[in-house]
C-alpha cells in the first residue's frame, strides 16, 4: 500500500468523521461516496472500511457524550435490539443486490439526509400533562423517562419518551440500511428519535452515536467473516475515525448548528447528485469495481 494514499485516507477519515460526528451520525455517510469517487475503491470494499470506521467513531466520541450527561443508554439498549436485527438482514442481503441498486439506494438516503437537516426540528423539554400519562406504555414500564443537562439554561431538563412500538420499527429499518450501505445508521436513527420517540435533538444525536458502534460491530464481524475487510485501507481509516470524532464530538456539545446543518446539506446534495451519476455509469472520479 503506497504511503501517500495511507495518509490521504488517513486525513480523509479525520475529516468526515469530525463532520459525521458532530452531529452524531459517524462517518460512513461521507466516507463511503469519497473513498469510491477520488480513492479508486470498490463500493463494497469502501462499505467494509466504512463499518470499521462507524466502529471508531463510536467508541472516540460515546465516553465524551457520557461524561456530558447525554446519552440516554436505556433508550439505546432498547432500540438497539431492533437495529441489531436489521443490520444482520442488511449484510446477507447485500451479496444479492447488484452495485448500481446500492448507489441509487445511497443516492436517495443522502437526498432525505438533506432534507431532515433542512427541517426545522422543534426541541421540546419533554413536558408532558397528567392526562398524557399513561403508566403502562411501553416507556413508564422500561424507565426509559429521563433528563439531562442543558448548558444554555444551567439546569436539567426532563423529557418523557413516546411510541416506543414505533420506533422500533424505524430503528429496525435503519439498521438495516446502515448494513446495506455503510453508512452509520445515525442518519436514519437521528431523525427517528426526534419524531417517533420526541427525545431532545443533542439527547438523539448523542444516544445515535452510542448505538451506532454496537450496529455497525454486528455488521462488521459478518464482512470480515465474508473477506470484504481491507486492512491496507481500512487500518488508516480506523485510526484518523477516532481522533475525527473526538472532535465531531467537542463541536456538537460547544457549537451552534444552524451553519454547520446549512454545509451539511450542501455536501449532502453534492454527494448524491454523484452517487446519482454513479448508478448510471458516470464516473467523474476514478473508479475501481
Amino acid at each position: 500500500m503506497d504511503v501517500g494514499f495511507s495518509a490521504w485516507l488517513f486525513v480523509i477519515a479525520v475529516a468526515t468523521s469530525a463532520l459525521g460526528g458532530s452531529l452524531g451520525m459517524a462517518s460512513g455517510i461521507f466516507i463511503v461516496p469519497v473513498l469510491v469517487t477520488f480513492g479508486g475503491v470498490g463500493i463494497r470494499t469502501a462499505v467494509a472500511a466504512s463499518i470499521v470506521s462507524v466502529i471508531a467513531c463510536s467508541c472516540g466520541s460515546a465516553a465524551a457524550f457520557l461524561r456530558a450527561g447525554l446519552t440516554n443508554i436505556r433508550v439505546a439498549i432498547v432500540l438497539e435490539t431492533a437495529t441489531t436485527l436489521g443490520a444482520l438482514t442488511g449484510v446477507f442481503l447485500g451479496g444479492l443486490l447488484p452495485t448500481s441498486f446500492l448507489f441509487l439506494l445511497f443516492a436517495l438516503i443522502l437526498l432525505l439526509s438533506a432534507r431532515q437537516m433542512l427541517a426545522r426540528r422543534r426541541q421540546s423539554a419533554g413536558v408532558m400533562t397528567p392526562e398524557e400519562v399513561d403508566s403502562s406504555d411501553w416507556a413508564t414500564v422500561l424507565h426509559l423517562h429521563s433528563s439531562y443537562p442543558d448548558g444554555a439554561l444551567g439546569r436539567d431538563i426532563s423529557y418523557r419518551v413516546h411510541r416506543v412500538p414505533f420506533g422500533l420499527g424505524l430503528m429496525y429499518g435503519a439498521g438495516l440500511i446502515s448494513a446495506l450501505l455503510g453508512i452509520g445508521s445515525g442518519v436514519l436513527k437521528i431523525p427517528a428519535m426526534d419524531t417517533a420517540l420526541r427525545l431532545p435533538i443533542k439527547v438523539s444525536s448523542a444516544t445515535s452515536n452510542f448505538m451506532i458502534g454496537v450496529t455497525a460491530a454486528a455488521s462488521g464481524v459478518a464482512y470480515f467473516a465474508l473477506g470484504e475487510i481491507n486492512p491496507d485501507i481500512a487500518g488508516p481509516v480506523a485510526v484518523g475515525s477516532v481522533i475525527g470524532a473526538v472532535l465531531g464530538a467537542r463541536f456538537l456539545m460547544a457549537m451552534s448548528g444552524d451553519r454547520l446543518r446549512l454545509f451539511f446539506v450542501a455536501v449532502l446534495i453534492a454527494l448524491a447528485v454523484q452517487m446519482f451519476l454513479e448508478a448510471f455509469g458516470v464516473h467523474l472520479g476514478r473508479h475501481a469495481s
